[in-house]
């Protein structure tokens, strides 16, 4: 496996103040680096710099995706892998605030994607300083408090073309898939290490390009999802679905919209975990899908339509 772990996620907003309140006294990540039009932030056990890199701009959604590769050498076999391909590359960046030189290219559908080696890894100070070693940072309690990066979902108008995508230019695996009774995937779930998943990608149903449907932190246990809910619910954030459990992934979830209209998500996976070497995706099909959630919770229209940035005219 050449690529380590999702690294970070680029997330555009048109209202950067309240975003950054809401990631920060709401959400619970600290900021650990500033520039002209970003914040660089991070969840409390997250190793890197940034997890999360927050910018200013005239519309939402998904700036950039960034993934770690396993070492120099890796980095330089996914880079040529995808310069042999017929994907759109874009070539070397220096590189945001937090790690080196990053190759960048791009999927079929405007999903701007980066694979970086050399990264800067967190450095508490005295007041974040961990009570365990093996701890990024000290726990806090501010907000919902997530403990690091979990996954993102991005919508495409043809999953079996971002599928080839992610095969080819990242050597992802599918661990799970939605197949739907009109032979199109609805959905797949992809991973590049033992996670059960670290990107997923569903049917774009609003007509809209490059958009993101949301981006997701872990929690360590369902209690702190509950607990999330409330903080939500006191600081007046919309709240879209949830708490609840996925049937696909087994992801106990609760989603919301955070003031620019971006969803997020903070979640617990458990210790689901593919081991299995020769794993087969799970796949389901369209009735296992209209079952609902794994306990008969339907899923809301806004699931299905709503992405960032909004489509004009559409509403979704």
């Amino acid at each position: 496996m050449d690529i380590a772990h999702l690294g970070h996620v680029e997330m555009l907003t048109d209202r950067f103040d309240a975003t950054l309140d809401f990631f920060t006294r709401v959400y619970g990540l600290t900021v650990s680096g500033r520039d002209a039009t970003s914040a660089y932030l991070r969840a409390w056990d997250d190793y890197e710099f940034h997890t999360l890199k927050l910018t200013a701009a005239e519309t939402t959604g998904v700036g950039h995706i960034g993934y770690r590769a396993a070492s120099a050498e890796a980095l330089d076999r996914r880079v040529a892998a995808i310069e042999a391909s017929d994907f759109v590359a874009h070539g070397w960046v220096d590189g945001d605030q937090g790690h080196g030189p990053a190759f960048r290219f791009e999927d079929p559908f405007g999903h701007l994607f980066e694979i970086y080696w050399e990264t800067e890894k967190y450095r508490h100070g005295e007041a974040d300083r961990p009570a365990l070693k093996n701890n990024a940072s000290r726990f806090h309690a501010t907000g919902a408090c997530p403990r690091r990066l979990d996954h993102l979902n991005l919508l495409a108008q043809d999953v079996t073309e971002f599928r080839r995508f992610m095969e080819t230019c990242l050597g992802s695996r599918v661990t799970e898939l939605i197949q739907l009774d009109n032979g199109r995937l609805g959905g797949c779930w992809f991973t590049v290490n033992n996670k059960g998943y670290d990107l997923a990608c569903t049917e774009e149903h609003g007509g809209g390009r490059g958009r993101l449907h949301h981006v997701t932190y872990a929690a360590d246990q369902r209690e702190d999802i509950l607990r999330a809910a409330d903080i939500f619910l006191e600081n007046g954030v919309h709240i879209e679905t949830g708490p609840h459990k996925h049937a696909i992934q087994n992801t106990f979830f609760l989603y919301v919209w955070e003031p620019a209209g971006n969803r997020v998500e903070i979640a617990n996976a458990g210790a689901r975990l593919i081991l299995d070497p020769d794993w087969e995706p799970v796949v389901w099909t369209e009735a296992d899908r209209k079952k609902g959630q794994a306990w008969g919770l339907k899923t809301i229209e806004t699931f299905h339509t709503h992405g960032t940035p909004p489509v004009p005219g559409t509403g979704a």
